[in-house]
């Protein structure tokens, strides 16, 4: 049996899909890289006051408060109002690799940056082989005692 083609139908199935999704971008955009021994976090908090920038660290879950006040007064009047404003919050997995006793945090031109070191016991290192006097001398020995 052929299945029919319905144009309609298939841009109302688009239409549903696009209006479903939420915002492309979220209240606090993340940039995540590892550079040699630390992670490096930026979040993007323009506009936001610094003192109301609140990190805490929890059960291996880094959460990232801040808040982003609007402008308010007398006769003021919105024409535009597209900035987002109130609370943000972001949290973060911590997985075992990391020193979260030894997390930075900086604010610098809106852009919030954590530096995450490397846990010690996580880090690549490499295992020193001894050597010990070798076993097979003996049986040397035994054997041409042996022979005798």
């Amino acid at each position: 049996m052929a299945t029919r083609y319905d144009p309609f139908r298939e841009m109302e199935r688009l239409m549903n899909t696009t209006m479903r999704q939420g915002p492309l971008a979220p209240g606090m955009p993340l940039d995540l890289y590892r550079d040699g021994d630390r992670f490096v976090a930026e979040i993007d908090l323009p506009g936001v006051d610094p003192s109301s920038i609140d990190i805490d660290i929890e059960d291996r879950t880094l959460t990232i408060r801040a808040e982003r006040r609007s402008v308010s007064g007398e006769g003021l009047e919105w024409l535009t109002h597209e900035r987002p404003t109130g609370t943000f919050a972001r949290q973060i997995g911590l997985g075992l690799g990391v020193a979260p006793d030894r997390i930075e945090a900086d604010y610098a031109d809106g852009v919030l940056t954590l530096t995450i070191p490397v846990a010690e016991e996580a880090k690549p290192r490499k295992i020193q082989v001894s050597h010990s006097k070798s076993s097979t001398i003996e049986h040397e020995d035994k054997d041409s005692i042996e022979e005798d």
